[in-house]
């Protein structure tokens, strides 16, 4: 089974207006409302392609029950951790300029934690757990190693999705995917990365520190792939109308789970990982899986 974990899930509200005035009122031409969260857009990508995954993370107040009734609507498993206090409703304007206003989010007690780990305790040697984007300030800073150190008893792939130093410490577990971006991964190692040449150099660094396998998303460039048997695959982006970024990285490690769960072939995922998130980066929101395959046999 995949297990996918969102500490701080959201709704994104989003509103569309034409030219926004700031301290005057102001009418949307329409309205959206989508499910956020790094853990979440892998998994709700993976049932676009037919794959079962488990939530987990923490959801809390009436928010929280529609994050989970609108996952449980599309066939999406929820073993969320219920709090008190209400989930994060996001608000995205999106003008001549976008912006963004993120909510903080719920305090999350030691209570909850604990039922966390007492979740995680039920997954079994195979499986796989997807540990994606930022820590709230009312979790332990380590909770990524926590959860690691917590599990590292069982055969279990851990992929971790997440920057600076919640990645750099998590590398001790020898986790079986990361996924940096080109810019994470100078900023990593205060570098400029020009070549592919440098890809595979510092690819191989973040290896040598106990990753097995290191994907580098390239945004509009495509991607690079390190796999554990130090085999490298460079893939440019197939050509499309960009319509929405976010969650294109997310989409990203969902298609290579995808990929091996279902070739056990880094080439293939690799593949698959290029075609989803281009398949995100095309769409209005996450990837479909007629255009995810479309993609893919013509990468």
């Amino acid at each position: 089974m995949i297990y996918t974990v969102t500490f701080n899930p959201a709704l994104d509200y989003i509103l569309n207006i034409d030219d926004i005035s700031f301290g005057k009122t102001n009418r949307t031409n329409n309205e959206e409302i989508f499910v956020g969260g790094k853990g979440i857009n892998v998994s709700i990508v993976l049932n676009n392609l037919d794959q079962k995954s488990i939530c987990l993370g923490f959801c809390g107040g009436f928010v929280g029950k529609e994050i989970e009734r609108r996952l449980t609507d599309c066939g999406i498993e929820c073993e969320f951790i219920s709090l008190e206090e209400n989930s994060r409703i996001n608000v995205k304007i999106k003008s001549k300029e976008e912006t963004e206003i993120n909510a903080q989010g719920p305090y999350i007690p030691k209570e909850a934690i604990d039922a966390l780990f007492s979740k995680l305790d039920n997954l079994k040697d195979g499986d796989i757990l997807v540990l994606a984007g930022s820590i709230p300030n009312t979790l332990p800073s380590d909770i990524y190693e926590k959860i690691q150190e917590h599990l590292q008893n069982k055969n279990i792939e851990i992929v971790i999705d997440a920057t600076k130093e919640l990645l750099l410490n998590s590398l001790k577990y020898s986790p079986f995917l990361i996924k940096p971006n080109k810019d994470e991964l100078s900023e990593i190692f205060n570098v400029e990365i020009k070549t592919d040449e440098d890809l595979e150099l510092y690819a191989k660094k973040l290896q040598d520190k106990g990753a097995k396998n290191v994907l580098v998303s390239l945004g509009g460039d495509g991607a690079f792939l390190l796999d554990e048997n130090k085999n490298t695959y460079r893939l440019l982006a197939p050509k499309g109308k960009l319509i929405n970024s976010v969650g294109a990285g997310d989409s990203m490690v969902a298609g290579f789970i995808y990929g091996y769960s279902k070739f056990k072939d880094y080439e293939k995922a690799f593949r698959y990982s290029v075609a989803t998130g281009s398949a995100s980066a095309f769409s209005s929101w996450l990837a479909d899986k007629n255009t995810i395959e479309e993609i893919f046999k013509n990468l």
